[in-house]
């Protein structure tokens, strides 16, 4: 799929001036961390975990988050099978939002408060938001793809609650709907 920057430890693979600072971490490793993963769960299993430690940008989550768009597709190739990706991406529980491998929306975002991930995401979407900040989305029924990157860890650890706080990710991601709306 040519997913040349999506790596466990990219400081071994990519050159470090590619890198954004992962954290300054005071507590656990005390240093200045730079394409090592912030989690020290994941740093005591040698930066490798099912939880975290997976680099990526964005040129490549848009390639692999297409390849779901596509039903498991990408530039001609199969991947994965279009059943395997609809089982991963359904909801499964009356209780959570949570599919199997992926986040959902609330069930009850047209009467909550903050909508999750926003208000206009269709009971097909599938994701995954992640505690540094980033939030990737897929829309069957809209055709989109929204990915967001950012680092809410560095330079002041998990501290810095605002990305989360002032609803940054679906406020911006409402916003793109409702461009597509607006038109």
């Amino acid at each position: 799929m040519h997913l040349y920057n999506t790596t466990f430890k990219p400081n071994e693979h990519i050159p470090i001036n590619n890198i954004a600072p992962t954290e300054d971490e005071k507590q656990f490793r005390e240093q200045l961390l730079r394409g090592y993963v912030h989690d020290p769960g994941s740093a005591m299993f040698g930066g490798v975990a099912g939880h975290a430690g997976l680099f990526s940008n964005v040129h490549d989550l848009a390639i692999l988050y297409s390849m779901l768009l596509n039903g498991g597709v990408w530039n001609g190739e199969r991947y994965l099978k279009k059943e395997t990706i609809d089982y991963f991406t359904q909801y499964h529980s009356n209780f959570s939002r949570r599919g199997f491998g992926f986040d959902k929306p609330e069930k009850d975002n047209a009467t909550r408060s903050e909508p999750y991930p926003c208000l206009s995401a269709s009971s097909q979407t599938f994701g995954h938001t992640g505690f540094t900040g980033i939030g990737v989305w897929v829309d069957p029924k809209y055709n989109l793809i929204f990915i967001f990157l950012s680092n809410r860890v560095n330079p002041n650890g998990g501290d810095d609650t605002k990305l989360s706080s002032l609803n940054v990710r679906g406020k911006m991601m409402e916003a793109v709907y409702q461009s597509m709306y607006n038109k």
